[in-house]
């Protein structure tokens, strides 16, 4: 099971870096890749989420619009241009970071361990449709999208990605 790092809303940051070394089976270190990741909320605070189908370890999972950080950027940067990448979208401003997270996961045919700061956003339209996208799409492995209700994913039998999804956002806009 991944570590969370939970933080409230209104929290300060983080100065200082935690050091967590993952070690799996032979005791190999595991790469770190710093992904940057959307929580976009409609009026009607439902949440963008794509879905996802791999074979394992990550198998078939919805998460937010996301990825990982190209050389040189830094976290808020790379969830804006992610956004942008998987949504099409250049209007919608990335608000404050609430929450953060590390999880172990493959990525070009290797586990790494990823750490995801997660970032607030918000669409003036309910269940706003993408932009030419779907090329973009295909090439990163999306298969899907919906603008999920907090009730939907309560009810799911789906892997949602970060776990407690629907109550982070209840928390943040409580």
């Amino acid at each position: 099971m991944s570590p969370t790092f939970p933080r409230k809303r209104g929290a300060p940051k983080r100065r200082g870096r935690v050091a967590i070394v993952t070690t799996v089976s032979g005791s190999q270190e595991l790469r770190l890749r710093r992904a940057g990741r959307v929580i976009v909320l409609d009026p009607e605070d439902r949440v963008l989420l794509f879905r996802y189908d791999e074979g394992p370890p990550n198998g078939r999972h919805w998460c937010t619009p996301g990825g990982g950080l190209d050389d040189g950027e830094d976290y808020p940067a790379g969830a804006r241009r992610e956004l942008t990448e998987e949504t099409g979208w250049t209007d919608v401003p990335i608000g404050p970071e609430v929450y953060e997270h590390v999880r172990i996961m493959e990525y070009a045919d290797a586990l790494v361990r990823q750490h995801e700061r997660f970032y607030l956003a918000r669409v003036e339209t309910g269940r706003r449709g993408l932009g030419e996208v779907a090329a973009m799409h295909v090439s990163d492995g999306i298969a899907a999208w919906h603008w999920w209700a907090l009730a939907e994913l309560d009810a799911t039998d789906e892997l949602v990605w970060p776990t407690g999804l629907a109550d982070l956002i209840r928390r943040l806009t409580g």
